[in-house]
């Protein structure tokens, strides 16, 4: 089996996955899980899972060479083994969440409904409700109302004779404010994807479209009736609309909503991944408005919330934490043009995108390469900023970041030209051009800038700080075009050139003008 092959199997594998998200304290737990069953401890799914936890990377050729189990058993082995996995993760006290917890407590009043306990099962499903009405849960609510109507009708005393009514009109509120919920949570998803998918909205019929599907699909609602989270998807519909339409200050709007939502600890301890994603939101939308100070004091703030453990931690949090806080660490560093202190960042990076392959998507990967890329190219280090640009130009899914990939090969030919690699700049412009067009990305400010660079070999040295001055005059009148400007958010060209006609680092220039910001 090729390198590559074994690779695609080891990322793609659920079971492997899931055994190297493990923690010891879950293996711990696993040990102990297979232990209870009793006779199980020399069971075939117990080897498997002791021998795919040795296993460097997966590969079924030796799997099968280590005699556990056939080559015809090993598909049913594995679906064992991930299913008692699964079982032994929700016993662990570790994963009882509150939603766990409560839906727990549906099963256990489930069961004594079919046992005939009616007056057991509706003592539980009374508690279970009022647990996730108050925290919010009107989903899992909405379920144990439809079961307690169920029982109603084979139970019913004459001390609740208008409990069926009672019931009835919790149910159609429930299912309402659901209703509203869904269609809120479905218009933030699809306008996110379309993000992900298209990048910022690049022309007027973009736009259009974009207005018209936003505004067709917001439900009507009555504000003060909405609760936390038909809230959280309210905020975060207008959130990725306005992130689309580039109305940054606007973004900002709505992400401070976000988090000022979490006005109580116990909100993030049940909502963790909304609280990051939220807090996520307002860094990236202060960093697009260049509010320095607000974001500065907003990083700061959550890195001592990690710090002192305020955010619960489990894997997915984990994995988010680093996403966000080292993403605006970086940020950080490009408001203020410190590019070389936030060199130490790099290493650290690479190590946990190396720990988090696994569960990392490309997208993701891709985008801190980018802005690793960015931290050379402020500090002058071209070619290593070549090198992480090589990293994105090489990848194969491009699917989902193919903002980054034009703009990756638009940097790739700038720090080809600083370096003086300058002789197939033309074959550089080419292919670049080609690329462009065939993602439908080529705006104005990108072939002005390609065609501008492409001419520069042909110009005399002591010609060449005047016909910068001349390319920084074309696009500085795109600096606030609505639909141009978008290329000034993934690569400060304006900068750049400043720096070449001024004869000043990049990284002084960025300085300066965050200087005058700040006064």
């Amino acid at each position: 089996m090729s390198k590559n092959v074994t690779s695609a199997n080891h990322q793609n594998d659920a079971l492997f996955v899931l055994i190297k998200s493990l923690t010891k304290s879950e293996k711990r737990q696993f040990n102990l899980y297979v232990g209870r069953l009793g006779g199980n401890i020399d069971a075939k799914f117990f080897s498997l899972f002791k021998f795919l936890e040795k296993l460097k990377a997966y590969d079924e050729k030796v799997i099968i060479g280590s005699g556990i189990v056939s080559k015809q058993q090993l598909s049913n082995l594995k679906a064992h083994l991930y299913k008692q996995i699964l079982i032994s993760l929700r016993l662990n006290p570790a994963h009882k969440n509150l939603r766990i917890q409560i839906r727990e407590q549906l099963d256990f009043a489930t069961v004594l409904y079919q046992k005939g306990l009616y007056k057991q099962s509706l003592k539980l499903l009374d508690k279970a409700k009022n647990m996730a009405l108050e925290n919010e849960e009107k989903n899992i609510a909405y379920e144990i109302v439809e079961l307690e109507k169920v029982i109603e009708t084979q139970y019913i005393t004459r001390s609740l004779s208008n409990r069926a009514n009672q019931l009835s009109v919790q149910a159609k509120e429930l299912s309402q404010h659901n209703v509203i919920a869904s269609k809120l949570s479905n218009l933030s998803l699809q306008l996110y994807s379309h993000l992900v998918q298209n990048g910022y909205v690049k022309n007027s019929k973009e736009l259009e479209f974009v207005e018209k599907y936003f505004n067709d699909r917001m439900p009507k609602y009555d504000y003060q009736k909405l609760g936390f989270r038909e809230k959280l998807w309210l905020y975060k519909s207008h959130l990725w609309y306005s992130f689309l339409v580039q109305d940054f200050l606007l973004s900002y709007k709505y992400a401070r909503k976000c988090v000022d939502l979490f006005n109580n600890p116990k909100l993030i301890n049940l909502h963790p991944v909304f609280y990051l994603k939220s807090k996520n939101y307002l860094l990236e939308a202060s960093f697009l408005v260049k509010k320095v100070s607000t974001f500065k004091r907003e990083l700061l703030f959550f890195e001592n919330e990690i710090e002192q453990k305020q955010i619960p931690l489990n894997t997915n949090t984990e994995l988010l934490i680093f996403l966000y806080q080292y993403s605006n660490k970086l940020h950080l560093h490009f408001l203020e043009g410190s590019f070389e202190k936030g060199e130490y960042l790099v290493a650290i990076i690479n190590d946990k995108i190396e720990h988090y392959k696994n569960r990392l998507d490309n997208h993701y990967i891709v985008l801190l390469y980018y802005k690793i890329a960015c931290l050379y190219f402020g500090m002058g280090k071209n070619k290593t900023c070549i090198i992480y640009l090589q990293k994105i130009i090489r990848s194969k899914n491009i699917g989902s970041a193919e903002d980054l990939q034009c703009f990756a090969r638009i940097l790739n030919l700038i720090a080809h030209y600083e370096c003086g690699l300058d002789y197939d700049l033309e074959r550089q412009f080419l292919e670049t051009y080609k690329f462009l067009l065939k993602m439908e990305n080529l705006q104005e400010v990108q072939k002005v800038f390609l065609t501008s660079i492409r001419d520069l070999s042909d110009v005399f040295p002591h010609e060449i700080k005047n016909e910068f001055k001349k390319i920084h005059t074309k696009l500085k009148k795109f600096e606030n075009h609505p639909y141009e400007k978008r290329a000034f958010l993934y690569l400060d060209i304006l900068s750049w050139l400043e720096s070449k006609i001024q004869n000043k680092p990049i990284a002084l220039i960025i300085k300066e003008k965050t200087n005058q910001i700040t006064k």
